[in-house]
């Protein structure tokens, strides 16, 4: 069998997200040897995975394939290579081909490859997966793996990619002198995988390299299907991603009667809100209170921090309210809560995808009690505005930046034109801008739209001495622009480049306007638990190498910020399939079990709040610091692909200074988009 390359597209798009996984779930986890590296480098994932889940093949997770399999994690396959101790030209048995990635992997190094599996269809799925990659020196045969194959042996090495009872005798026989077998082995969830390395005729070492999770060896020397239903091991992760199965009872009740009973003596129920408000008091004194959600999409997380919020502009002198939102949108809403001429850019705010978030109901029912509240407030220092944090609104920000230079200085408005010309051709659809960058190589727009901001910034004590509002106004749209362009440019690298341009810009502009609303000026921030809740206890942090608002927040604020995270069971939630699809009211599935959902919903109080700061005992943060899953339902829900789609491993109590729970909860009420300039009466939806 000849040894080919693979015949991959020339523009291999995933090329950079393969060597992005080599380089953090690989190398940065000890992972060494360099063929094992190169190899892993070289073979498509997404070629052996269902085109829905292709979006996930570089992260470091076991991923559902036909028959009930799994496709194994990039990391536990390069372990198990790497053990196989592999060298060129050396012919390889692999038992449980599945998908076929790890035969294909094991062929960029070894000289011959077979590879047995016993489902017939995902042996053939291998077969012309491998075919169309042009890897040739891999043979896929449908049989028994326990048995191995005695025809073709012996072996420099064999690899079984699932857990059996015990190592079969057939197989270790199959070796040569020398040779090295490498089987996950065990009887209960876990399995411990081994090495066993042949010596001489009769003599074998064995080595252990510690506790993995596979799918269940079933034949003539493994696992028989009777014994599969009731002892075999199954990967609790992959299981319940392909199958919605929970965890095996034992630990499942090792969690109830765990941390669950941990959570419900120190949780504090509340019976409405403002119950909940009086709760949440006790962060009044800090300087900002950032308020998540774990969805953008429940009424319950909006009505909660809306009473919260309510709660301190009244009583402790709050006149920030800052919101994962577009500047010029959330500015038209700043406009009405605080009794300001209505800005004419945007005509109608919120009308870009996602429009729920900010038009709906319960955000309408928030803005007029946040007007009454500042209706009864005299000095406008102390008036409560509403602003937005975001980066999305490239097209909406050059408006506002060209109206208001057109009404102060008509000469800088027209050199302004000039240089935001530039982005004109993708204001529309600024993403293509970001992709057209990338092709080209270099930043087309960058200088022009950077310009632009320097030039305002160079008139601003002229500007400000005219109406300084207005000219902070329309230099946070100016550098809303230059942040987008950026943005935009970077989105197609992937990695956290992205998300930490982002989440940078979002605590900037907070930062502006805590100087801008004055010396004793003190926030509200509502944006998800993934922007609020300290991103260095999480894997975001960990792993990806993102940070977020909360992260900055504690390194610039300390103890002066108050995270406060929430957390739902199940009910319904309104979001998409896919970014720019319609909204839908979707179902949401009853948390995991080894979530702090699930720990959440196992304490049995419908309502809490859970004090996880300075004021809880120390003892009871510590068994709350214990990484778990953790939920994030973003604008996209695929309940299909939860596990991969919207779970995090978190520390909750070192994330969060505080959780609030709903076991149950609802969709927003979302607002239709009504056409642009509605009757002032019902402004500012103009519905």
């Amino acid at each position: 069998m000849a040894q080919n390359a693979p015949n991959l597209p020339p523009d291999d798009h995933y090329a950079r997200d393969r060597a992005t996984m080599v380089d953090r779930h690989l190398r940065a986890r000890g992972i060494s040897d360099p063929l094992v590296l190169t190899a892993m480098e070289r073979v498509p994932r997404e070629a052996f995975i269902a085109t829905p889940l292709q979006e996930f093949a570089y992260e470091d997770s076991a991923l559902p394939i036909e028959a009930g399999q799994t496709i194994s994690q990039p990391y536990i396959v390069a372990r198990m290579l790497e053990l196989a101790e592999l060298s060129k030209g050396d012919k390889v048995l692999e038992v449980g081909a599945g998908s076929g990635y790890a035969a294909a992997v094991t062929s960029r190094i070894a000289g011959e490859v077979y590879a047995i599996e016993r489902h017939r269809l995902l042996a053939d799925q291998a077969k012309d997966r491998l075919s169309r990659l042009s890897y040739g020196n891999t043979e896929i045969i449908c049989a028994d793996g326990t048995v191995g194959l005695p025809d073709k042996a012996p072996f420099n090495a064999i690899i079984v990619s699932a857990g059996g009872p015990q190592v079969p005798e057939t197989l270790k026989q199959q070796l040569a002198i020398g040779g090295r077998l490498v089987i996950p082995v065990g009887r209960g969830h876990h399995q411990t995988l081994l090495r066993v390395r042949r010596l001489g005729e009769d003599e074998f070492d064995e080595e252990d390299f510690g506790a993995v999770a596979f799918v269940p060896l079933i034949g003539e020397e493994g696992w028989k299907d009777t014994e599969q239903k009731t002892e075999a091991p199954v990967d609790a992760q992959d299981a319940s991603f392909a199958t919605g199965l929970l965890l095996p009872a034992q630990r499942a009740k090792s969690i109830r009667t765990g941390l669950s009973r941990l959570i419900a003596e120190h949780a504090e129920p509340f019976g409405d809100l403002d119950e909940l408000a009086g709760l949440a008091e006790r962060f009044a004194d800090r300087r900002l209170v950032l308020l998540g959600e774990a969805t953008h999409g429940t009424a319950q997380f909006y009505d909660a921090r809306a009473r919260i919020t309510e709660m301190l502009v009244t009583h402790h002198g709050f006149n920030i309210v800052a919101v994962e939102a577009d500047w010029p949108d959330a500015a038209g809403y700043d406009a009405y809560v605080r009794g300001l001429p209505r800005p004419a850019v945007p005509e109608t705010a919120f009308t870009r995808f996602p429009t729920w978030m900010w038009r709906n109901g319960q955000v309408a029912a928030f803005l007029n009690r946040l007007r009454a509240i500042n209706s009864a407030v005299d000095d406008p220092e102390r008036k409560a505005g509403f602003y937005g944090l975001d980066v999305y609104s490239l097209s909406a920000s050059i408006e506002a930046v060209l109206a208001y230079l057109g009404g102060i200085d008509p000469e800088a408005a027209r050199t302004a034109r000039e240089r935001y010309g530039c982005l004109a051709p993708w204001r529309a659809e600024p993403a293509r801008y970001g992709h057209m960058a990338l092709n080209r190589g270099f930043a087309v727009c960058e200088k022009p739209v950077t310009d632009a901001l320097l030039d305002l910034l160079r008139k601003r004590l002229d500007y400000l001495g005219r109406d300084g509002d207005a000219f902070f106004n329309a230099e946070q749209n100016a550098r809303v622009v230059a942040a987008a362009e950026q943005y935009y440019r970077v989105m197609y690298y992937g990695g956290a480049v992205s998300w930490n341009l982002r989440d940078q810009h979002m605590f900037d502009t907070l930062e502006r306007l805590l100087v801008q609303r004055g010396p004793h000026a003190k926030a509200v921030v509502w944006a998800h638990n993934s922007h609020i809740g300290n991103a260095k206890f999480t894997e975001m942090g960990q792993v990806r190498g993102e940070h977020n608002i909360g992260q900055l927040a504690r390194q610039r604020f300390g103890e002066e910020a108050a995270l406060i995270g929430f957390g739902t069971d199940r009910g319904t939630v309104a979001a998409a399939s896919d970014w720019n699809a319609p909204m839908e009211i979707k179902r949401v599935r009853p948390a995991r079990e080894d979530s702090y959902e699930g720990r959440s919903r196992d304490a049995g109080i419908a309502a809490f709040f859970l004090d996880l700061g300075s004021g809880q005992k120390p003892s009871v943060r510590a068994e709350l610091a214990e990484p778990f899953l953790e939920r994030a339902i973003g604008v996209i829900y695929r309940p299909e692909s939860e596990l991969l789609s919207h779970y995090v491993q978190a520390e909750m109590s070192r994330q969060f200074d505080a959780w609030i729970w709903f076991e149950e909860t609802e969709a927003v009420a979302a607002q239709a988009v009504a056409p642009a300039k509605g009757a002032d009466d019902t402004y500012p939806f103009g519905l």
